[in-house]
């Protein structure tokens, strides 16, 4: 059974930064690119971040220059860092996982971890 598991939210306060974790059983994350995907109330879900299986990342510009993205391969997991963190940062937090053969089709996704940043 393949399962993804966020941690790293929480209630921070606006200028914070915080660093979630994703962390894969049941699949080897080396063959998969690894998204970071987040729902703020009442608004869609919105894609954010990737690393590639091989590495690249791509990000979206809403987000550019202030997320990270990463992966460790080593400990089957991915990383998404938030450097000062804005009131609209505040969402549900997902990970997703993408075959490489596959990589606009995510299979995989975690339960997500609320992040809340007050002002």
């Amino acid at each position: 059974q393949v399962r993804l598991v966020e941690s790293g939210g929480g209630l921070v306060q606006a200028g914070d930064s915080l660093r979630l974790s994703c962390v894969a059983s049941g699949l080897t994350i080396g063959s998969y690119n690894m998204a970071w995907f987040r729902r703020a109330p009442g608004k869609e879900r919105e894609f954010l971040a990737r690393v590639l299986w091989g590495g690249g990342t791509d990000y979206a510009d809403s987000v550019k220059g202030r997320l990270t993205v990463s992966r460790d391969n080593a400990k089957n997991s991915a990383f998404l860092q938030i450097l000062n963190s804005k009131p609209e940062d505040t969402a549900i937090y997902y990970c997703a996982a993408a075959s490489r053969w596959y990589p606009e089709t995510y299979d995989y996704w975690g339960q997500g971890t609320q992040v809340t940043v007050s002002s």
